[in-house]
């Protein structure tokens, strides 16, 4: 599963059978036999496990909708909600309501249900649709407000997406990040394709392909860009994207691998992994290219560094202890810290946006790979996935879910965890093998 790459480093970075073998295997580009491509039918899946949930029981309503649209705006809604792991749908009774009705709430009182959501889809001049809810608090059987989206067809889920949003924010004081958008690679048909899509994998768009490996993608902060390492030149090098214009901009090409991108908070900076020295090595670069600035100078391998959301810490990895490890140190480089001790391979640290978490794969026992999240406070560290090939852990803006790569029933697949490890969805993605997601930032 995965590309043997020219650096090491690479090879780390990306989800490689030589990765997973050892931490840095030194190998020439070549493309290893992949499994079965897999399209899911399904919007997802989600499991629930364990007891103690925290979760609002809610209701949403089938929206009253004028024949002929083309999405069940409630259906999304549902579906948004219960995948952050806090709510819990409670299905009563049949019917549909509109944003004017005021519903006889007594049978979700009776069933313990917090809220109860209400809507209309309503079509306007153009070909473009009103959508409309209402929330309803069902103790206090009163409005709780609502929002109308006058939308094109093709922005409907955005509209649900949206009421989820404003819902989540209201229940939880947190904001929603279901109108976010994931970016992620594939494989398919000999080409590579960098993908845009929506927090549920529905609406795929590709922003590039190619014959050539397309590999760690990384938003930026302010979601107007993405910085990844292109093969088109038969060589590792990092490019920007401007993701509304698609204009793509050389970013670091010096001499041997270029690799792991990843955006400083304020977009005016990236780090990027260099082979200059001769061994992997973190820099800091202008994302317009020039001069990079080494950060670390260690004899080992330095690789993965990424910046923690205030932008005053640089997490990554390095084997300068004779095993993959993850350190810290400041973003001015300097000395560095080791933050894992648990288990002897520990990679792709991602720390959460509020500062609270830090996500990363560890190996087990058995070749197994699986997410972990420590809590940066205390130290305590819990594993957060159940599959055994795990990748690229990423957090959604709201610090309280991650995006990763695996293998699910021997498919590889996107999955998103809340952070208790307690609801796991599978993703709709784009046809073909589908690896390392980063989770965008909320809108702005």
């Amino acid at each position: 599963m995965g590309l043997a790459h020219e650096s090491n480093d690479i090879a780390l970075n990306t989800h490689s059978i030589a990765r997973r073998n050892t931490l840095l295997n030194a190998a020439r580009l070549s493309a290893l036999g992949l499994l079965t491509p897999y399209w899911a039918q399904a919007q997802f899946r989600v499991e629930v496990a364990g007891v103690g949930l925290t979760q609002h029981p809610f209701s949403a309503i089938v929206f009253r909708a004028s024949p002929g649209v083309p999405q069940d705006i409630a259906a999304i809604v549902r579906a948004d909600l219960e995948r952050s792991g806090q709510f819990l749908h409670v299905g009563l009774p049949h019917g549909a309501w509109d944003e004017t009705s005021q519903p006889d709430l007594s049978p979700w009182r009776s069933r313990g249900v917090d809220v109860v959501v209400v809507g209309s889809v309503n079509p306007m001049a153009g070909g473009r649709w009103d959508v409309r809810y209402r929330l309803w608090d069902v103790l206090g059987n009163k409005s709780l407000g609502g929002v109308s989206y006058p939308v094109a067809t093709q922005d409907l889920r955005a509209a649900a997406h949206r009421i989820a949003d404003d819902i989540f924010q209201k229940m939880t004081g947190a904001p929603g990040v279901f109108s976010t958008r994931i970016a992620y690679t594939t494989r398919s048909g000999g080409r590579h394709h960098l993908w845009l899509a929506d927090a549920d994998g529905q609406n795929p768009k590709s922003v590039l392909s190619s014959t050539e490996p397309i590999i760690s993608p990384n938003w930026s902060a302010d979601g107007t860009r993405l910085a990844y390492v292109s093969f088109e030149q038969k060589k590792p090098i990092v490019y920007t994207h401007e993701v509304a214009t698609g204009v793509r901009r050389l970013a670091s090409n010096q001499r041997g691998s270029n690799s792991a991108p990843a955006w400083s908070p304020d977009g005016s900076r990236l780090l990027v992994t260099l082979t200059l020295s001769g061994s992997s090595q973190l820099y800091e670069t202008n994302p317009q290219g020039g001069s990079p600035k080494r950060l670390t100078q260690s004899n080992g391998i330095d690789t993965e560094g990424v910046y923690s959301a205030d932008g005053r810490t640089i997490y990554f990895v390095s084997d300068r202890g004779g095993s993959p490890q993850i350190y810290k140190m400041d973003a001015n480089g300097g000395a560095a810290q080791r933050v894992t001790f648990q288990g002897s391979y520990n990679i792709s640290p991602a720390p959460s946006p509020d500062g609270k978490w830090l996500a990363y794969v560890s190996r087990l026992g058995g070749g197994t790979y699986r997410v972990h999240v420590m809590d940066l406070q205390s130290g305590a560290v819990s594993a957060v996935s159940d599959t055994n090939d795990d990748e690229n852990p990423s957090f959604s803006a709201n610090s309280r879910m991650l995006v990763y790569g695996t293998k699910f029933q021997g498919r590889e697949s996107l999955m998103t965890t809340t952070v208790d490890g307690r609801v796991k969805t599978r993703l709709v993605t784009a046809p073909g093998e589908v690896r390392e997601p980063h989770w965008g930032p909320l809108l702005r």
